[in-house]
């Protein structure tokens, strides 16, 4: 019997995390301060983060090596397993060989522990005690909360309202863990009461809550605030997941043709990607094709454009070179929420405007009817977001079948759906709506863009 699985010893972890900005073939548009619109400097990231996370940030060094703390959390689940997926390739009789790099075998059930101990650790060096962070459909929320109680420290997570509803488990993990978990818009800050005020019923959404979280940082000089995705310093720590996947596909002898991921705000896509861009950009695999795919109902990259935005909605946050939709886009109330974000990674947007990566957006009915076929065969469970990237092999594994060529397809399974059993409760009653956003909607909400003359 041949094993699916290919794994690494934890003596054969990485030990750096790779840093894209060094081998970017041009360099990423500077972040603008909200008011100056100024580049911003290290100062003016102070107030909600510590200077070892703004020094990563804004690295010129292409490895930074991971501390022994670090490293001891990171292989109580590290490294993960790379697994062939034998029996969806069965189903779809199609040629390629495809592998899925599983990310939902921690406490936390998905990737998002790999920058989340990585921030608190260095927020815990600079004396901070409390984090504020939000969440969308919990795994970041999750993720930080086990993260703050291995360095002692407190926790704040405003969870965007839909999914604190559609999925109460996540709160009751995060709780378990210590957190205190507030349903986003709120009373609790200024940010959350004028959503309110507007509309009382709002679903909240990722630019929301973050607006919130920010508020609660800057308040005590003891507290700041950690994000989940979009930061250069964050797709950064999620880049073990390529280096590790690069090591186990060189232990078969094998490279991937596509690269493939979900992207809401681009962590998990970065993880599993740049460690394979660095490549294409040497000249080593040209023909690499590396895929960021999306839901129709929040689609920044296929549908957004490409400008100076907020990373939330009241306008804290520096201005960003981004994908989006408008910071003031409240997305519709789809069961991925952690893909419900109005713009996307600096990093994520550069490659994608320089042509270095393709996008795909499909909607959600497709997409948990592509999770449903990978469990049959499988027999994991993914998570809705997740199944994004599923349902983009799937696709990409059949044109294979066409067309017979026995391409190799690598996709990031960055968590599993275990706490996501409402979204496929909801998908067998067919009761899923279906959401593209329509072109006048991506009108108005553009036309709020901030003016920025650079």
């Amino acid at each position: 019997m041949k094993s699916n699985k290919i794994t690494l010893d934890v003596n054969e972890m990485p030990t750096k995390w790779y840093n894209i900005l060094a081998d970017l073939p041009e360099p990423l548009a500077a972040p603008l301060h909200p008011a100056t619109k100024k580049p911003v400097v290290p100062e003016d990231l102070m107030q909600i983060f510590p200077l070892e996370l703004i020094k990563q940030e804004m690295s010129p060094e292409r490895y930074i090596e991971i501390p022994d703390e670090v490293l001891d959390i990171y292989s109580l689940n590290r490294p993960t397993p790379l697994i062939r997926a034998y029996r969806l390739e069965k189903f779809l009789d199609t040629p390629a060989k495809i592998y899925f790099k599983y990310e939902g075998t921690n406490s936390s059930g998905s990737h998002k522990l790999n920058t989340s101990v990585a921030q608190a650790y260095y927020n815990k060096k600079a004396g901070i005690k409390k984090l504020v962070t939000e969440t969308g459909a919990g795994q970041w929320g999750s993720a930080l909360s086990m993260a703050c109680r291995h360095f002692g420290m407190e926790c704040q997570v405003f969870m965007v309202k839909v999914s604190y509803e559609q999925k109460p488990y996540r709160k009751s993990l995060m709780q378990l863990f210590g957190a205190e978990v507030v349903a986003s818009p709120s009373l609790v800050t200024e940010s959350g009461r004028n959503v309110l005020k507007e509309d009382p019923n709002s679903p909240g959404s990722l630019g929301i809550a973050i607006s919130e979280a920010v508020e609660i940082a800057a308040q005590r000089d003891d507290t700041n605030y950690a994000l989940g995705s979009v930061l250069n310093h964050v797709l950064l720590h999620q880049t073990i997941i390529g280096e590790e996947a690069k090591l186990q596909l060189e232990k078969v002898g094998d490279y991937p043709d596509i690269v493939i991921a979900c992207a809401g705000g681009g962590s998990n896509f970065g993880g599993i990607s740049h460690s394979f861009l660095k490549d294409k950009f040497s000249g080593l695999k040209k023909n690499l094709e590396v895929i960021a795919v999306e839901p129709a109902s929040c689609p920044s990259l296929t549908k957004g454009q490409f400008a100076y935005d907020f990373g939330d909605m009241s306008g804290f946050t520096p201005l960003m070179k981004m994908y989006t939709l408008g910071h003031k886009y409240v997305p519709p109330k789809i069961h991925a929420g952690g893909l419900r974000y109005h713009g996307m990674s600096p990093i994520v947007s550069h490659l994608y405007n320089l042509g270095l990566i393709e996008a795909e957006a499909y909607n959600q009915v497709e997409v948990f009817d592509a999770a449903r076929t990978f469990a049959q065969t499988e027999g994991i469970l993914p998570a809705p977001e997740s199944s994004h990237a599923i349902k983009s092999a799937i696709e990409n594994a059949l044109k294979c079948k066409e067309s017979g060529e026995k391409k190799t397809i690598l996709f990031n399974l960055s968590g599993h759906g275990f706490l996501d059993l409402g979204a496929y409760d909801a998908y067998l009653k067919n009761t899923l709506d279906e959401y593209e956003l329509p072109e006048e909607h991506i009108n108005e909400y553009l036309g709020q863009l901030p003016e920025v003359n650079v």
